[in-house]
């Protein structure tokens, strides 16, 4: 089969983690997929740090696995350590992270991708696009290829016109040691689309052997560490490899400061906004200048390298003041660098000017995914690259597109206030932006997304039958201890334990077992309990989703009716077309701001920042409601 000859279903430009999963996503529903990239051997490269998942973070990996998506299957296989965040707070707020081997994720992850059928591959750097009026056709290569599509995805990262900073220097680039992205950009600009720029940053890697550990605070996996993926592809870690805690200093921030004046980001060099969230070590010295120290997480990058990620000493400052800053830190007196840390711009695209699934408006067929959507993150550009592989597919075949609501998953958040709101900064998830988030927890994405992602032909029969099975499980552990009568002989010792009141006679395990910080699994001395576990082969999986069901019932079911509302509003649809220019009743601004985004139901117009409830009210009465 030639390039020169054939039309792929999808082309995907950039083989990251928004590309990987496009492609993986794509293929699987049965599209002819040509993943092309500028270096084959650096799939999924885990750019910045070697890890996945973390606050919110964990959610969306939970639920690209849920999908049907490989993020938590290559992370699974490659960990080197395993966590649970924010386990002392309530279930809605668990975030699983998990360390990773960076070589092994990379090649993990191309395993994965080479047992696809349907999916190319191709090694070329894109330097443009092929339109016809307004649908796109295909894609030009540096090697002069001219290669058609019907969709094409683009998922370049920090690609896009990269260029690199540190101190005074400043040289083309995407990532270290590898070429920027040009002629994309332009092509898009010049058929209508609004670009800007972003930057990020990366620290210093350095050789774990000049370390001293011992002047550092170890931070262990946990105990009994799970894992991302539902499926049993994989085993949890018996064995973990350790991080460690170390924190900067007055001295280290005054010998940071006399880099200031050399800074990119200080001279004005750097103009474009960085991550609000992620801040490199110089901007949170300027910012927190009452802070008198910060904290540095010294992470290993795989099981056999000494090479080690400084995590929170992001910098772009020159070489000879990271040198010998770091070497003020607790542990670093004699460290040897293997790479400096370095800052990157890059170019973006407002995600303000694509649908919910994340096709472009103003091209057909055309799809964005990741950075270039200004988000920031493996996990959210993989979870976008998703979406978008599932959406260019569906397209494909002449099928409505698959768009998650935000009460269905941190997904749809994530993409929802993409579009609605749009970000003029590196868009990072959290918990936080969640209006439902006790709906959408980290232990149920299964029980959410496998049935809708099954329907459409993506999640396999195996997850839908493990779903299936676990909800079964559930509401018949449920049911029993509904009906479980205990003495009080049998959990008065239990709820002493814990300072718990002392019952006086015997009642219901459900009603005991609701109170609040009593886990669950210290009932399991009750032998009728205990018996009934082990004869109906129940899990600890399916016993914390009881725990989370017996405790947390009320919160649940009150953001569902709260949920049920929204979706009223959702199914409002707002005709295609529709001139919001008409409406004279509204403010300028909400009339500029829907006119621009094209909102598709009164709750999205409800979002976007500027459109008042006084504003809906209007757009409901024109609409004849």
């Amino acid at each position: 089969m030639s390039l020169f000859t054939t039309t792929y279903d999808v082309i995907v430009v950039g083989g990251g983690h928004a590309g990987s999963e496009a492609a993986a996503a794509s293929a699987n529903l049965g599209a002819h997929t040509l993943l092309i990239t500028m270096n084959l051997q650096n799939i999924a490269q885990m750019s910045c740090n070697p890890a996945m998942g973390g606050i919110a973070k964990g959610q969306i990996v939970r639920e690209i696995d849920a999908l049907g998506g490989y993020s938590g299957i290559v992370t699974d296989k490659t960990a080197i350590q395993f966590k649970m965040l924010n386990k002392s707070k309530g279930p809605a707020m668990w975030s699983p992270r998990a360390q990773s081997d960076r070589m092994r994720f990379a090649e993990e992850w191309r395993n994965q991708l080479e047992q696809i059928e349907h999916l190319d591959f191709y090694q070329d750097a894109v330097n443009g696009l092929v339109f016809e009026n307004d649908t796109i056709v295909g894609v030009k290569t540096a090697l002069g290829l001219k290669i058609k599509a019907k969709t094409v995805i683009i998922t370049a990262g920090t690609f896009l016109n990269g260029l690199i900073h540190i101190g005074e220097k400043t040289f083309g680039g995407g990532r270290a040691g590898e070429g920027a992205s040009k002629g994309i950009t332009e092509d898009l600009v010049a058929v209508g689309f609004e670009s800007g720029r972003m930057k990020t940053g990366t620290p210093p890697r350095v050789d774990g052997r000049s370390l001293d550990y011992s002047k550092m605070i170890e931070q262990p996996g946990d105990e009994n560490p799970e894992k991302f993926s539902y499926l049993k592809t994989s085993k949890p870690l018996t064995k973990q490899r350790s991080c460690y805690l170390t924190y900067t200093s007055n001295e280290v921030h005054d010998l940071l400061r006399e880099g200031f004046d050399r800074s990119p980001m200080f001279t004005g060099r750097i103009q474009s906004t960085g991550p609000r969230y992620c801040p490199s070590i110089e901007d949170k010295i300027d910012r927190f200048a009452t802070k008198d120290r910060h904290q540095i997480f010294v992470e290993p990058e795989g099981w056999n390298t000494v090479e080690v990620y400084v995590n929170g000493f992001s910098t772009s400052l020159p070489e000879d003041i990271q040198d010998k800053a770091i070497r003020s830190i607790a542990g670093f007196e004699n460290v040897k660098f293997l790479r400096y840390g370095y800052a990157i711009e890059y170019d973006y695209f407002p995600p303000t000017q694509l649908t919910h699934s994340l096709e472009t408006k103003l091209i057909k067929n055309l799809f964005f995914a990741g950075q270039i959507n200004g988000t920031t993150g493996y996990e959210e550009a993989a979870a976008q690259g998703m979406m978008a592989g599932i959406n260019a597919a569906l397209k494909i075949q002449k099928k409505e597109p698959f768009i998650l609501k935000r009460n269905e998953a941190y997904i749809g958040v994530l993409i929802d206030d993409l579009i609605t709101k749009g970000t003029e900064e590196p868009y990072r998830m959290f918990t936080s932006r969640a209006e439902y988030r006790t709906l959408l927890r980290q232990d149920n994405a299964d029980i959410r997304l496998t049935p809708l992602s099954f329907a459409i032909g993506l999640a396999s029969k195996e997850r839908m039958l493990a779903v299936v099975e676990k909800q079964q499980k559930t509401e018949l552990l449920i049911n029993f201890i509904k009906n479980l009568s205990v003495k009080k002989e049998e959990v008065n010792p239990i709820l002493e334990k814990y300072n718990s009141a002392l019952v006086h006679q015997s009642m219901k395990l459900f009603k005991v077992a609701s109170r609040p910080n009593l886990p669950f699994q210290e009932f399991f001395s009750i032998k009728k309990l205990a018996d009934f576990i082990q004869k109906n082969n129940i899990d600890n999986i399916v016993t914390e989703q009881v725990d989370i069901h017996v405790k947390y019932a009320g919160y649940i079911n009150k953001e569902k009716n709260n949920a049920d509302k929204l979706n009223r509003l959702e199914n409002v649809r707002i005709p295609n077309n529709f001139d919001f220019t008409k409406l004279k009743s509204i403010s300028t601004e909400a009339r500029q701001k829907l006119t621009k985004i094209q909102p598709v139901t009164i709750s999205q117009a409800s979002r976007i920042s500027g459109v008042s409830p006084s504003d809906i009210s209007v757009l409901l009465v024109h609409m004849g409601r």
